[in-house]
């Protein structure tokens, strides 16, 4: 069967209470300024469930107008030649459409990863775009009664953490009927870090005339897989660390298969590099909150160096992981060297890439309560992200049961039998 969405209605929806004016605008830090003109976005999937009524669509259209009052800068439009977010209140976008399959047709038997951007709202790369909504929403009904909510915001304004606060707020604010008491600080990353006008961070983009090139896969690793990956990299004799999060090992082993097609389709000798995001919420020496909203992350960035099979890619990881986030535990954000020292970590400023330099993307959205979010007709059956243009990366995120991983990447078309045999070889690897 051929699926159609149909869009029923489009909307904007404004804040509950109307942004004072002393909140017009709201000048965005130096994290946010560095960041490239793409989306964030997720969407979750819910089975069906009598509660689906015929209001629950306006029930979410006013819980989120109430939402909107506390998360007032994601109603308003980003302003390039000031680099503000003009807090005007025009809105966000909601969106209410209708699919003709039932859940099951993509989440049975393995879930089609194909069919995740058709959920979620707004162009993928609807790049400097300043006049269009900085929210937008999409709520698609199944003829099963399933529901799929799908959530884009810019990433000038909001990380994977931020998005993730807003989806838990707004589900906890659905299943109220009085607007709830929130006591998290807000849009803050302006406090943190002052802008500075900054250009965003040069990253290679896979733009729309190059989308037909690349396709998107998932690999999934259960609890019981990721168990079996560990021991296999404690029983190494070169191993030093003993200790791995299944961030980690999960990430080597998509490092590896990266660095094993790029050695397979190109003749030219490369270093490689692991990018991650880092959440600075929680880890400096002076508190940043960790419902603290906007991009408030640094990146590390681990080289492969001889580290060659997925095991020692993970020890190194890991070692280098700990040693980031050590030194962030030592970083003052509100002294003037804290602030340099965050602003080294982002820019990448003592990192040496060369044009031979091979780097992957990887973000960890793991930990982020998605699967907890319940808007009063259930928790998600799944979880997945929106497509990340920026190439070439991952996204990690929990599985549905919170043992295991979910990673999320775009893979060139002509190089997926290399993939696919990179892959194969570093399951049967000693």
């Amino acid at each position: 069967m051929m699926m159609n969405i149909k869009k029923h209605s489009s909307k904007l929806v404004k804040p509950f209470v109307p942004t004072p004016s002393t909140l017009r605008h709201y000048k965005i830090g130096f994290i946010d300024e560095l960041m490239p003109f793409v989306n964030v976005g997720v969407v979750l999937y819910f089975s069906t469930n009598s509660n689906h009524d015929a209001k629950f669509v306006t029930r979410l259209e006013k819980s989120l107008e109430k939402t909107l009052t506390r998360f007032y800068p994601l109603a308003g439009r980003f302003v390039n030649k000031t680099l503000i977010i003009d807090c005007n209140d025009q809105g966000a976008e909601f969106i209410h459409a209708k699919v003709n399959i039932k859940l099951q047709d993509i989440l049975a038997p393995n879930a089609n990863v194909k069919f995740v951007d058709d959920f979620i709202p707004s162009k993928k790369f609807a790049i400097d775009q300043f006049h269009e909504p900085l929210l937008a929403v999409q709520v698609t009904m199944f003829e099963c009664g399933g529901v799929a909510l799908g959530v884009n915001v810019s990433h000038k304004i909001v990380d994977a953490s931020t998005l993730s606060t807003f989806v838990t707020e707004w589900a906890a604010m659905n299943q109220k009927e009085n607007e709830i008491e929130s006591t998290g600080p807000g849009f803050n990353s302006s406090s943190l870090f002052p802008g500075r006008c900054f250009s965003p961070l040069p990253l290679q983009l896979i733009t729309e005339d190059m989308s037909s090139k690349y396709t998107r896969m998932m690999l999934s690793f259960n609890e019981s897989a990721i168990l079996k990956v560990k021991a296999k990299a404690m029983a190494k004799e070169n191993i030093c660390t003993k200790y791995y999060s299944k961030v980690q090992l999960v990430s080597s082993i998509i490092w590896k298969a990266f660095i094993d097609v790029d050695r397979a389709t190109n003749n030219i000798p490369k270093n490689y590099m692991l990018l991650q995001a880092v959440s600075l919420r929680g880890k400096t020496a002076s508190l940043i909150p960790k419902n603290s909203c906007g991009n408030i992350l640094a990146f590390c960035v681990t080289e492969a160096g001889n580290a060659e099979t997925s095991e020692e890619l993970a020890d190194v990881l890991t070692n280098n992981v700990k040693k980031t986030i050590n030194s962030f535990s030592n970083v003052c954000h509100d002294r003037e060297d804290g602030q340099t020292t965050i602003l080294n970590y982002v820019t990448l400023k003592d990192v040496n890439i060369q044009e031979s330099t091979h780097v992957l993307a990887v973000t960890s959205w793991s930990k982020f309560p998605f699967y907890e979010a319940d808007f009063g007709f259930g928790k998600p059956t799944w979880a997945a992200p929106g497509s990340v243009i920026v190439q070439p990366s991952a996204i990690l995120m929990d599985d549905a049961q919170g043992n295991g991983i979910d990673a999320h990447f775009m893979v060139e078309v002509e190089n997926i039998p290399y993939f696919e045999r990179a892959l194969e070889i570093i399951s049967l690897a000693d």
